[in-house]
């Protein structure tokens, strides 16, 4: 895609900002190993943090396909980038990763992804864990010479208190919340006109690299937000993207604004529900204000009560500049869980 990769700041470049640390090597008595993921680990992986997703976030469950998406990413180099904590016995107790989107425009982020086994936890596994994602991801960004602002990043959700108070005590700080809103079905929906003369059409795979540009675009001006890559789109519109849900607001042949969802069946039973999960609302700065996203939602809800389905859920950074939460709240959605994201400033 086209589009520039950086812009100048003030900035010295980061490979003079930040000291590349010497690899941590972690230590801890229940740990036989800590070795790199391989892509033999992948069910594993995937097994330590569905166990997580029930006690952290049941509501929603990391797919396989999600696990073998991130390990396959070219920008992620499995021996230096991931970590896995093999007990005694054999079983994986802990499993991390440092994550560096590739496409920087106004700032680079190195993100902490990852989970102890509930089994294993609060015995200090996840310090070690966390100690050795603080110093390997200090190195990518000592590695850079770009003059952008330097970010470390992890989440918590505020049903694991824990998750936030490593990051705390590994000198994160708690600077943006998240929340989950939900919305029933069964309550009336409002049929949304947009002031502006655009088409809400079905998405389309001939839309993809247009519907690509205009997410992009759209989210520039979203907290810590940078374009995706051709793999993180891929991802995003690969594994439980519902294009059967997901909707494109057309000014003549101009995306202006777009609606993607996902549909997950085997997070219905946690969830205590049927219904699609909206990863995301853009609009494109030239077209705001003109009740696009409004008319989008309104399509989504629509059709997945035309399915039968029961609730509709989206997540909102809670100070989104464009007024989403507003608009949300405005469309029947309400509020139901939280997430804390938590930075290191470089």
């Amino acid at each position: 895609m086209p589009g520039p990769e950086s812009v100048e700041t003030t900035l010295p470049p980061l490979n003079e900002r930040v000291e590349a640390p010497p690899t941590y090597r972690p230590q801890h008595s229940a740990v036989a190993e800590w070795r790199p993921i391989t892509e033999a680990d992948v069910d594993a992986v995937h097994a330590v943090l569905r166990a997580s997703d029930a006690v952290d976030h049941p509501n929603y469950l990391t797919t396989r396909e999600e696990v073998e998406d991130e390990l396959g990413f070219s920008f992620v180099d499995l021996e230096r980038d991931t970590l896995l904590a093999v007990g005694h016995d054999g079983a994986v107790l802990a499993v991390g990763s440092i994550l560096e989107p590739p496409r920087q425009i106004t700032l680079v982020r190195e993100f902490l992804n990852g989970a102890v086994h509930p089994d294993h936890r609060g015995i200090g596994i996840g310090r070690e864990l966390v100690a050795w994602q603080r110093a390997r991801g200090e190195q990518k960004l000592a590695a850079l010479d770009k003059r952008l602002p330097g970010w470390l990043v992890g989440y918590s959700d505020t049903r694991a208190p824990d998750r936030e108070r490593l990051l705390a005590a590994a000198g994160f700080e708690a600077v943006r919340w998240f929340h989950t809103m939900e919305r029933d079905l069964a309550e009336p929906i409002p049929d949304v006109v947009p002031t502006e003369a655009v088409r809400i059409v079905p998405y389309a795979s001939e839309l993809a690299e247009a519907v690509h540009a205009a997410r992009d675009a759209a989210f520039l001006d979203h907290w810590g937000s940078q374009p995706l890559s051709e793999e993180q789109w891929a991802s995003l519109i690969g594994g439980t993207f519902a294009p059967e849900v997901s909707f494109v607001a057309l000014a003549g042949e101009e995306v202006a604004g777009v609606v993607l969802s996902d549909v997950n069946e085997d997070d219905w039973e946690a969830q205590g529900f049927s219904g699609a999960y909206i990863s995301t609302v853009a609009v494109t700065r030239a077209h705001r204000g003109r009740r696009i996203a409004a008319a989008l939602l309104s399509a989504v809800l629509h059709e997945s009560a035309r399915r039968g389905w029961q609730k509709a859920v989206l997540d909102v950074d809670a100070d989104n500049p464009s007024g989403a939460l507003g608009l949300y709240t405005g469309m029947g959605f309400a509020t139901t869980f939280s997430e804390t994201g938590l930075v290191r400033e470089y």
